[in-house]
């Protein structure tokens, strides 16, 4: 099966191509540099932590042709659990070619998933912190294989994906593959709701098919904003009866033509208490200040409260900063 996904990866690479040949109408390229950092600093018994961070780095280019076709490739630079905190490790994020025409949108290579795209592409602010289902590690953000979306008219469409399940940092032939698909409703102006389910084989004797089921509902108009979802995965880590659920709410407002003033909550629950390290609630309020057209700031303030009782309470200062070409 990861031979089929290969194969058709291959198969939209070779038309793209054949694509390209066939036209000699000049496109438009554009570099990709981003950068995310921060500060951070503890209050009362986290005190002790606090310091300077370079989170994360995305190089990368994309070029679009004038006949609906366009690539991009892009490194990215940050975090691994596998070294040391001080180091950091180069990965590909995304290698992909797209076709769009006629409400027509197909992807296919190393490509951006579609789990929580739409999530966090609301939420607008991946550098203070990742939208709920990425930092809780419900799904990866990219991966190898296929998406196909159509839109039938404004107000609907519906996409499907066929990835590797193993996300972008370990492309690996254990497991079988992921099927996903999602139903977006835009039923008035500046209301979206978004419906996604996935299933996730697992071929290893022992591990059982892991699946993920999301809802989203968001408000956006004049600089306001109002996003909540629902995300539901069973089969955690492809063990069987090791559920997880969770909440977040985000809200924007406008405090001026320069700064946003924004707070999000969110809350994970594992069935059984199988994950209750991680179980809780996160609470975070701060403002968004643009310096200019390339580089933002968030200073914000955080609390963590652990469902575990034998976990302490931590509150966190932290200043966010991002530059993007």
């Amino acid at each position: 099966m990861k031979k089929r996904t290969g194969m058709a990866c291959a198969l939209v690479l070779m038309a793209a191509q054949h694509t390209v040949a066939q036209n000699s109408e000049k496109g438009q390229g554009k570099v990709i540099l981003t950068t995310f950092a921060n500060m951070y600093s503890g209050f009362g018994e986290q005190n002790d932590a606090r310091g300077f961070e370079l989170e994360r780095a995305y190089i990368g280019y994309q070029y679009s042709f004038n006949n609906g076709l366009s690539m991009q490739a892009v490194a990215d630079f940050g975090r691994s659990k596998e070294v040391q905190d001080m180091q950091r490790i180069g990965f590909i994020k995304n290698a992909w070619v797209r076709w769009q025409k006629n409400g027509w949108d197909l992807y296919g290579g190393l490509i951006s998933t579609t789990q929580f795209k739409t999530q966090e592409d609301f939420w607008g602010k991946r550098y203070v912190m990742k939208s709920f289902q990425d930092e809780y590690k419900f799904g990866s953000s990219a991966d190898v294989g296929m998406s196909v979306a159509y839109r039938f008219c404004d107000q609907v469409s519906a996409d499907v994906i066929v990835v590797n399940g193993e996300g972008y940092k370990k492309i690996q032939f254990e497991h079988g593959l992921q099927y996903g698909a999602g139903l977006t409703l835009k039923p008035a102006d500046g209301l979206m709701v978004r419906l996604y389910g996935s299933y996730d084989e697992a071929t290893d004797e022992g591990l059982k098919g892991k699946v993920n089921l999301a809802s989203f509902l968001g408000y956006a108009r004049n600089g306001y904003s109002f996003g909540a979802e629902y995300n539901y995965q069973m089969n955690t880590a492809y063990h069987e009866g090791d559920h997880q659920n969770g909440v977040s709410v985000y809200a924007t407002v406008p405090a001026g033509k320069k700064v946003n003033v924004f707070a999000r909550w969110d809350r994970l629950d594992s069935n059984n208490g199988w994950n209750l390290d991680a179980d809780g609630m996160n609470v975070m309020a701060g403002a968004e200040v643009k310096l200019g057209k390339h580089v933002n700031l968030a200073p914000n303030l955080r609390l963590n409260m652990p469902e575990d009782k034998n976990l302490k309470e931590a509150f966190q200062l932290m200043v966010n900063a991002s530059f993007k070409l």
